[in-house]
């Protein structure tokens, strides 16, 4: 034996080398085991003292909140909303390599706003479309999934020293739509585009088209499955004759993950195009995510081009406690033409919860004097004022909160941790204001079918007369998502696994040659309009010539 230690090739150096270096991975072993139960143990006695104070401050904070208990292996206190509205905003971080695959722009909220504005149409009485649906349904083939059996816990406590994209997420939290799909909601208040096209005045159609950006965040309210991620070179296509529209969307990259998406009005009368690509950031008990991507809507008509980027969404308590979330973050939509742009800020909640979905701003014009005022929540509606009556009203507001505060005894931790309570009113409409958009009501079916609006629930509608129509490449031909729609859970996870692994193999095939992956209906560029990089459509897609398209299903 000593005599093979001190053979050259097996020294005994090395063997204590080995030996100290296996003692140090069983004591980072422990201490990440150690780490793991501190955390979870942390985290539960900070909701307790969190809940404690909650009761003492305003009691039944919660008690309006009727969601499934999601019991894990801690605690019984978050719901099934909780775990599958993390899982919205994180949904790219969770799928094993094809994780990063799945941009998301997902912000539920706790509470129901006011009924929508008659201007978004009847879905159920829309003509026949050229790629086939006659009538559209109001309702899914089968009802969502119970996730009460999952433990969210179990998989969450694997994020401690690892990539999120490396964490599996089971199809459970998943709902029955591609990202791709999903993205083209922002369409669902196309109504507020042809309101911009009508007006005359250029403040008018700013009004218009930044109560568009917001509706198109809100569009995604109250949802609380994860989509499916877009496999590289997956279509979607949407027509809406009612709505007076088009809609094609592609994964263009697989690796930073982004889905690029062109809309038009079937008039010409307008140009929606943009590509979304998220940044994670994980925070420990919040994940925040970072929309990056340009959004452009064109009017022809005035010869106007406005762009905007979307808010950052944040998503609190993914360890323990009621899941909530939130976005903030400045955006400004930019009239490239007039100069005219619009300052909005989309509030963080607050200490008090006062501020959560708030939005407010002003547009401004080329000298960056305010021309009027814009506010309301994302969640609910949006007005316009005059600035001078909304500077008015904000400093009387802020008195009337510093003369509360006074009298109340601040927390010390000043992160908010707890969903605060729905009011009954919680927009305080300021006389003179205008309303220029409401958010569109969830049908009663809603609950059943993934909170999913009537718009939502029409996205995966598939006809027989459509499949000659619509590529092979287009979302509603995914497997995986169609089993799920259709009930077949096991068979969704199935499918799901086979495609992850076929995409997998065809990149690794496409690694060993010369073989590079080409986009077939948008090409990398800059943005015309603020020469930033952006992802442009190429024309094609509607001459239906679907000739040499990927086999990704």
């Amino acid at each position: 034996d000593n005599q093979h230690v001190t053979c050259p090739h097996f020294p005994q150096s090395a063997l204590l080398v080995s030996q100290v270096w296996s003692l140090k991975v069983e004591q980072e072993v422990e201490k990440n085991k150690a780490l793991t139960e501190s955390l979870q143990i942390l985290a539960t006695e900070h909701h307790e003292l969190k809940q404690s104070q909650c009761k003492n401050r305003r009691p039944s904070t919660l008690s309006t909140i009727t969601q499934d208990v999601f019991y894990d292996a801690v605690s019984d206190s978050e719901s099934e909303l909780s775990v599958s509205g993390f899982l919205s905003v994180a949904s790219c971080s969770f799928e094993e390599d094809e994780g990063r695959d799945a941009p998301l722009l997902l912000h539920p909220s706790e509470h129901r706003g006011p009924a929508g504005m008659s201007g978004e149409g009847n879905h159920g009485n829309a003509p026949a479309q050229h790629n086939g649906v006659k009538k559209h349904r109001d309702s899914l083939p089968t009802p969502m999934f119970s996730r009460n059996d999952v433990s969210i816990w179990s998989i969450l406590k694997k994020c401690i020293g690892m990539e999120l994209s490396k964490i599996a997420m089971p199809v459970i939290f998943n709902e029955p739509l591609s990202f791709l799909q999903r993205l083209s909601e922002y369409m669902e208040h196309t109504y507020l585009i042809h309101q911009a096209n009508a007006a005359t005045d250029s403040v008018e159609r700013m009004k218009c088209v930044a109560a568009f950006a917001v509706s198109a965040v809100a569009s995604q309210w109250e949802r609380t499955g994860k989509p499916f991620n877009p496999l590289l070179g997956e279509t979607y296509e949407l027509v809406r004759d009612d709505l007076g529209f088009r809609w094609v969307s592609e994964q263009v990259s697989h690796h930073p993950p982004v889905s690029a998406f062109h809309a038009e009005g079937f008039k010409e009368d307008f140009v929606f195009h943009g590509s979304i690509y998220p940044k994670l950031k994980f925070w420990g008990k919040s994940i925040e995510a970072e929309p990056k991507g340009i959004i452009t809507l064109e009017l022809p008509k005035f010869n106007e081009a406005y762009t905007w980027t979307n808010p950052t969404c944040c998503v609190h308590n993914i360890i323990v406690g009621q899941l909530w979330i939130e976005q903030y973050g400045n955006v400004e939509v930019i009239n490239h033409k007039t100069g005219e742009r619009c300052s909005m800020t989309f509030k963080p909640c607050g200490l008090f919860g006062k501020e959560l979905h708030k939005v407010e701003g002003y547009i401004l014009d080329k000298s960056k004097k305010k021309l009027c005022a814009i506010y309301g929540k994302w969640t609910e509606c949006l007005y316009t004022v005059d600035p001078a009556a909304f500077d008015a009203h904000k400093k009387s507001d802020k008195k009337n909160s510093d003369d509360k505060k006074g009298s109340k005894q601040s927390s010390v931790d000043e992160e908010p941790e707890e969903m605060p309570p729905p009011d009954a009113e919680t927009v305080q409409v300021i006389p003179g204001s205008e309303l220029i958009w409401k958010i569109t009501p969830r049908p009663d079916n809603s609950a059943k079918f993934y909170a999913f609006s009537t718009f939502a629930m029409q996205l995966n509608e598939l006809e027989k007369s459509m499949e000659g129509v619509v590529p092979p490449t287009d979302s509603r031909l995914r497997p995986d998502i169609r089993a799920m729609e259709n009930g077949d859970i096991d068979l969704a996870s199935a499918e799901k696994k086979r495609l992850e692994e076929k995409q997998r193999t065809a990149r690794k095939n496409r690694s060993k040659s010369t073989d590079e992956w080409k986009t077939r209906w948008f090409q990398q560029g800059p943005n015309p309009h603020n020469k930033a990089q952006d992802w442009l459509y190429v024309k094609g897609y509607w001459d239906r010539n679907y000739t040499q398209l990927p086999d990704i299903y």
